[in-house]
């Protein structure tokens, strides 16, 4: 059965009816305004600066000593240009000048500022990284070589993108360091927020699932398993019912801690000592001393099976 056309005369109506809601509500909607950083550029961003960080493996292949500096340098000029506008955008954004985009202050020169200072980090970056690709290989008997570790594992992808997120977060460039954690979120299941802080060698293994929040701390050499969440306990408020922001609500974990699958440490006060074990689906809400194992007790598995009890009966099993 073919569409009646005639019904399309019923668009322009509904068509009101969605503009009208414009007016009506004003807040889930940018019009007559400076334009936002683009989604589709951050992401093209973020594509440019993994290709820097890691050389050879996405894009480019046949890429030697020789013309390695040409490659890059072009994938710099162009990382240039397009985070200078996309930071400008966001810097006027957030400093509330969102309806004349042509007044006294050069967003698009600060923008430039903060993209030559993050740009000068990137050197430094891949030192770190190199750890963290070093900590997945030592960290997982599974895995062959490093080259694997680089094109194969989520965890290492959650993590280029939170280390360049949060060189943005330092220099205070709004917007866009969490479009780029969120990005990475969609494509690993990785929740990582980019204000947390995270020493070097941290492996996520597996990684699906797991929630880092905006004010933890985590200290060197820190293996995390999938499904981990290292959240806040409760949202404090103030007199009118409004969230306090700014504040300490996530945990601290010390180096060379070990949280093993679906394991979750809530709290600002919370802090996990160095070197301790904090087991599969352990519930903390309190401190842990260094080179300490937390574990659920042994559980009773009880298997029952459908058949007549003369020919099967109950059995349970201890694990």
């Amino acid at each position: 059965m073919a569409s009646d056309f005639r019904l399309k005369d019923q668009l322009p109506q509904i068509t009101e009816r969605i503009v009208q809601t414009y007016d009506d509500l004003g807040t889930i909607n940018h019009l007559d305004h400076c334009p936002l950083p683009s989604y589709e550029e951050v992401i093209a961003a973020s594509a440019d600066l993994t290709e820097i960080l890691y050389p050879g493996y996405r894009r480019r292949e046949g890429l030697h000593q020789g013309n390695i500096a040409f490659y890059v340098g072009d994938l710099v000029d162009r990382l240039h240009d397009r985070l200078t506008m996309q930071i400008g955008r966001a810097l006027r954004h957030e400093a509330g000048a969102t309806s004349d985009c042509d007044d006294e202050h050069d967003y698009e020169a600060l923008g430039q500022a903060k993209t030559l200072q993050f740009l000068e980090h990137l050197p430094a970056l891949r030192k770190v990284l190199a750890t963290d690709v070093q900590a997945a290989f030592d960290g997982d008997p599974a895995c062959k070589n490093l080259d694997e570790v680089i094109f194969c594992y989520p965890g290492l992808e959650a993590i280029t993108i939170y280390r360049l997120a949060h060189l943005l977060c330092e220099l205070e460039i709004p917007f866009i360091p969490r479009m780029m954690s969120e990005y990475a979120h969609h494509r690993t299941g990785i929740d990582i927020h980019p204000g947390a802080t995270i020493g070097s060698h941290f492996f996520i293994d597996h990684g699906t699932g797991v929630v880092i929040g905006e004010t933890c701390e985590i200290g060197e050499h820190v293996k995390v398993y999938q499904g981990v969440t290292l959240g806040a306990l409760s949202f404090s408020t103030d007199k009118d019912g409004q969230l306090v922001r700014g504040q300490k609500r996530h945990p601290t974990i010390e180096d060379r801690v070990v949280l093993y699958a679906n394991a979750t440490v809530l709290g600002g006060r919370t802090v996990v000592g160095h070197d301790a074990v904090i087991g599969s689906n352990v519930w903390l809400t309190r401190s842990v001393d260094p080179h300490t194992t937390v574990v659920l007790e042994k559980p009773k598995l009880k298997m029952h099976n459908d058949e007549p009890d003369d020919l099967r009966p109950e059995t349970q099993y201890q694990i």
